[in-house]
């Protein structure tokens, strides 16, 4: 079947972030290469070895499932196999209602790393931070567990608790969580009236509703008068289903307008997604968008963006950007721009699956977002102050990851300087939305042509930035010395007046 014939959707969690995936039925093919012969018998002899040589007695069925897992888990971050209830996981999570967290995470070798929680689940509400490493579940360590193994541990029924180990850049001390587990039934997107005539749309995540509810949304700016500009919130949000993204995409561009390509080892894997119906065809979009208000494709918009932002939403993005239909503001996005197809197997009355990464996807001007991200076209931090203290990570971080095929452009021009510019004690806090969201501050004087404060390093290439930071170093010793002297005086002149006094 065509890439283009499949129902895409979100089937990402344990690789860390949602990805597009697509069901397609599994026929064997043969190969006119023949067989390795010699990696043939390595691997029956080492299967021999530990069959016979093994502490502890191990199955011939729990071997070959260790050695499939590993045969498609080293492949790259976000292939994996799923046995019957990992293939059952995936699609209650597809479907939008688990009982769990509400965090992405993928594999760290300190543990569980946190890639986003989501708005309004008990990982949010505790206080759970993208970049946070989980250590210990309910006491288990996780360095050593397999993410599967970790992402079972997490779900269970809701209103069952459980504890979580956390290590958090800044913290001396690991951070103790007690959540208690709920449906994960995640509101994708929400919408709020700012002053000026201003309106704020946050994503959350890209689920079957997303495409409608942001018209019905815009609809409602509209008629109250709140669609003078737009500012559509991306940051933290991990991606969801291809079909909402092309729909959000095509709510602001004219129709037939490219979104996103997909290039692959095979010519069904080779895609061009536009802005018709066919390719966002999902819930009621199509009629919701027939009845969107045409201001939309004219309002001006400024699309917040953060390391945290991937695959379906820099899909988003890099779309509007390319288009030049928005202004891209924040820090650089996570860079997960590769396809997933689950391939369904069934043995029996079991059914298994492997999923596989089959494509990269790239923006309407040829841009591979893979391991690379969209790149603001203003870099603004987290608060006034400089960025929060982050294990920060992208997909470039990830071992195994795939890699960024395009040579046509400098790492040092065309990525930021990540290093630890962050704020040392943040006393800043705020939530997505609210009025001590300097990002957002930042998009609205963007909307009203006001002065927008930059991040100082982000966004500069390496050279520049080792620069200023060199000429920063200096004024702090220049500083450093200016104050012992001063000290160094003060202490002279009060020894002085007390020798005069002694003497009086």
């Amino acid at each position: 079947m065509k890439l283009r014939l499949l129902s895409l959707f979100v089937a990402g969690a344990c690789a860390g972030v949602l990805a597009s995936v697509g069901f397609q039925a599994y026929a064997e093919k043969s190969t006119a290469e023949g067989l390795p012969l010699q990696e043939i018998r390595q691997f029956t002899s080492v299967f021999n070895a530990v069959k016979d040589y093994y502490v502890d007695e191990v199955s011939d069925k729990e071997l070959l499932e260790f050695a499939v897992e590993g045969m498609v888990s080293g492949l790259d971050p976000h292939s994996n196999f799923l046995d019957p209830k990992g293939f059952e996981d995936m699609n209650e999570a597809t479907h939008g209602a688990f009982g769990g967290l509400g965090i992405e995470v993928t594999k760290d070798s300190a543990g569980v790393r946190v890639i986003s929680p989501i708005d309004d689940t008990p990982a949010a509400r505790a206080g759970i931070r993208a970049g946070d490493i989980i250590t210990k579940i309910d006491g288990e360590a996780t360095a050593d567990l397999p993410l599967d193994d970790a992402v079972k541990l997490m779900r269970g029924e809701p209103k069952t608790k459980i504890r979580l180990e956390v290590a958090r850049k800044g913290e001396m001390k690991p951070l103790q969580f007690t959540l208690e587990r709920a449906m994960i039934k995640t509101q994708s997107v929400r919408m709020k009236e700012l002053a000026d005539g201003i309106g704020y749309i946050r994503i959350s995540q890209f689920q079957e509703r997303t495409a409608e509810d942001l018209a019905d949304n815009l609809n409602k700016l509209e008629k109250s008068g709140h669609l003078k500009g737009l500012v559509l919130d991306l940051r933290n949000d991990p991606g969801g289903l291809l079909q909402a993204a092309i729909g959000v995409c095509a709510a602001f561009l004219p129709a037939n307008s490219d979104i996103v390509s997909t290039k692959g080892r095979t010519p069904q894997s080779d895609y061009v997604f536009k802005a018709v119906e066919s390719d966002y065809r999902s819930g009621n979009a199509v009629k919701a968008l027939s009845a969107l208000t045409p201001k939309a494709k004219t309002v001006p918009i400024v699309v917040l963006i953060n390391s945290s932002s991937a695959s379906a939403s820099e899909i988003v993005a890099g779309a509007l950007q390319d288009h030049k239909r928005a202004t891209i503001l924040g820090d650089r996005s996570f860079g997960k721009g590769s396809v997933q197809t689950i391939l369904p197997m069934t043995f029996g009355d079991k059914t298994v699956a492997v999923k596989l990464t089959t494509a990269r996807y790239y923006t309407p001007s040829g841009r591979s977002i893979q391991a690379r991200g969209i790149e603001p076209d203003l870099y603004v931090d987290d608060t006034p102050k400089g960025n929060y203290p982050t294990f920060q990570v992208r997909e470039a971080d990830l071992a195994h990851h795939l890699a960024n095929q395009q040579k046509n452009a400098k790492e040092e021009d065309s990525l930021p300087y990540d290093d630890n510019d962050a704020v040392k004690s943040p006393d800043w806090t705020y939530t997505f939305g609210d009025d001590k969201d300097w990002q957002l501050t930042q998009a609205l004087n963007q909307l009203k042509g006001a002065k927008v404060e930059l991040s100082k390093y982000r966004g500069q290439p390496v050279s520049v930035v080792k620069k200023l930071r060199e000429e920063e170093r200096q004024k702090e010793k220049a500083k450093e010395a200016l104050e012992k002297k001063s000290d160094a005086a003060q202490t002279t002149e009060a020894g002085k007046k007390a020798e005069e006094k002694s003497a009086h």
